[in-house]
């Protein structure tokens, strides 16, 4: 049988608490939360650039999605851009926003390797992975009952077919039947 392909809110607070205690701990913990909230691939959290994050009052990040998807304009919560700004006075001259220690932009294969570490030094009972957090957010956004609709559209799906496999799990998914 396949473990199970997301983490629960929980688990994604100890990994961003384990990546914390890392030696890159600022942009570790950064990547994994902006990569939970907006449902990032790897492709996408490497090509994130800073131009895409409006500061302010009603902070947001343009979402260019890969394999076709859908962009998109979401919102940034107040404790992702603390941590957003935080990481951009660290380093003020890259255009990325997570980078190497080099500098560089991360590869796919480069930061799904840091996110498996980062799962090891969490000691979460499965193995993790980079699209387990894009997976955690579907679920999360599934069982908080937001519309299946919505979901693809945060997700950049072009067809709900693969936006529905988050709905089918949710116990949120009928609590509104039949109601008195």
């Amino acid at each position: 049988m396949r473990s199970r392909e997301y983490l629960t809110p929980a688990e994604i607070e100890r990994l961003i608490k384990a990546a914390k205690e890392g030696r890159w701990s600022l942009r570790d913990a950064t990547l994994i939360m902006v990569a939970y909230r907006h449902g990032l691939r790897a492709k996408e959290a490497c090509e994130l650039e800073w131009s895409q994050v409006e500061f302010g009052r009603s902070a947001s990040l343009h979402v260019r999605r890969a394999k076709k998807g859908k962009p998109s304009v979401h919102p940034i919560r107040g404790d992702e851009l603390r941590m957003l700004t935080a990481l951009r006075k660290e380093y003020p001259d890259s255009g990325y926003i997570f980078t190497t220690e080099r500098g560089t932009p991360f590869t796919p294969d480069a930061i799904n390797r840091l996110v498996k570490i980062i799962g090891q030094r969490a000691g979460l009972a499965l193995p993790v992975h980079f699209h387990m957090l894009r997976h955690s957010c579907g679920y999360k956004l599934a069982n908080d009952g937001i519309d299946t609709r919505a979901i693809q559209d945060w997700l950049g799906h072009v067809s709900i077919t693969h936006t529905t496999r988050y709905t089918a799990l949710s116990p949120a998914r009928f609590k509104d039947f039949w109601r008195d």
